[in-house]
Parts: C-alpha cells; structure tokens; sequence
C-alpha cells in the first residue's frame, strides 16, 4: 500500500508539472502571431495568413491592429477577411524604383501595411482573442520567411509594437510574427500548398461539376420526355391495330 500511495502522489505530481509547464507556456506564447491553417506555403505561391491576437491587458481593450510588409516582399496582391464589428484597409507604397515579384511582374506599387480597427463596442476584451485573415501572394522566391511587425493599440491609446526579428538561439521579448515558406514548386506554387489558388480551383470545379450536372439533368429530363412520347405514340399504334383487327374480324363472320 505505502509502494501505491508512492506511485500516485508521483503521478499527481508530474501532471501538475505538466499543467503548470503548459499554462506558463501559454503565457509566454500570448503576443501577436501569424499562423498558416494547412500545408506550408511556397515560395513563389499564394497563402492565406492569419494573424491571431490575444488581449494582454487586464482593463483595456484591443482597438487596432496594424501589420507591416516589407517592400523587398513585393506583395501586389493582398485581401482581406471581414471580421464582423472591424474595418480592414490595406495600404499600398509607391517605389521610387519598378520591382519585379516572384511571376516576373514589374511593379511600381506594392503592399507595405493593413491595418484592422474596431468599431465601437467591438474590442478585443482582456481574456479573449482575435483572428484576422488576408491572402497575399505571389510570395516571394527570394526569402525563406515572411517577418510581418504588428502593432496593437489599446484603448487609452497604450501601444504594443510585436517587432523584434528572429534570431537564431535568442527569444525576443517582442517577437515579431513570422511565416515560414517552403521551397519553390514547379509552377510558382500551383501544388497543394497554395492555399488561396487551390480554394479557388476548388471552387471552380465545383461550379463545372455543377453545370455539368445541370446538363445532365437537363438532358435526362429532354430524353425522358422524349421517351414518353414515343411511348404514346407506341400506345396509341397498338391501340389502332387491335381495332382495325376486331374490324376484319367482324367482316369475315
């Protein structure tokens, strides 16, 4: 029995460990993240980023979420996901010099900053969390990630600038968001990995598979009706012979 009580309390303990090492592993984890649902996207490809942003002040409310794009990404194409209660608005840059993105586009206007901002009485209360969504792409072939600053006001007007880059063996104190990217598929990212072009596709196909359908259906419809006719024009032959029938019969006796 001592042996029993051993083993349990042992067991108590190291779940308690456990618990512990993940709740403050959660705290240490709670600032501005940018997260990718799915495969990894490629160099080259499209994506849809989602930015997820805890409250990390015990009274105020988050109002604003700004999130920067390099200029070097080239980012022509970028939209935004409603969030109900938000107003998103993407900002673009004019270059003093044309670049050229990962499909061989020149440009001379990219993406470098969207911005998310509550609309009255729809802040991010203290506890609670947000996620806002864009796609961007093409990617650029050039970088192995994406390093996407954010900054988060409060009310009150407290900022909170999620900025500091990766460094290799160090933990930033305000760490900017990151998303890695996968090397380059053939076809500048037309694989599964490309999130946004394969939802796309998807739903093209959908819509063929559909009408695809629809002719079918129509066309069964047009042959069943056609069917029904010959099949009363059948009736209706049958009919007259077997009268013309009883008719000569009748004749003859």
């Amino acid at each position: 029995m001592p042996s029993t009580r051993t083993f349990t309390r042992a067991g108590v303990l190291a779940l308690t460990a456990t618990i512990a090492g993940s709740l403050s592993g959660g705290i240490a984890a709670a600032h501005v993240t940018a997260n990718v649902y799915g495969e990894q996207p490629t160099k080259g490809g499209y994506t849809a980023i989602v930015m997820r942003v805890p409250n990390e002040d015990d009274s105020k409310g988050t109002i604003k979420l700004s999130v920067g794009i390099a200029e070097e990404y080239a980012l022509a194409s970028v939209r935004t996901q409603p969030v109900p209660g938000w107003d998103a608005d993407v900002t673009t840059t004019k270059l003093d010099e044309p670049v050229t993105n990962a499909r061989d586009a020149e440009l001379d206007e990219v993406v470098t900053e969207i911005t998310w901002t509550a609309e009255d009485g729809n802040a991010i209360q203290p506890d609670e969390y947000q996620e806002f969504t864009f796609s961007a792409g093409p990617l650029p072939t050039d970088v192995d990630q994406l390093v996407l600053p954010a900054t988060q006001t409060y009310e009150g007007g407290k900022v909170v600038a999620w900025d500091e880059p990766p460094v290799d063996g160090e933990d930033p104190e305000r760490p900017a968001p990151v998303v890695q990217l996968a090397a380059e598929s053939s076809g500048h990212g037309s694989g599964s990995s490309d999130s946004a072009s394969a939802t796309a596709q998807r739903a093209a196909e959908t819509e063929d598979v559909a009408d695809a359908g629809a002719t079918t259906d129509s066309t069964a419809r047009w042959l069943g009706g056609l069917g029904l006719a010959f099949g009363a024009l059948g009736v209706g032959f049958g009919i007259g012979a077997i009268a013309r029938s009883r008719q000569k019969t009748a004749r003859e006796d």
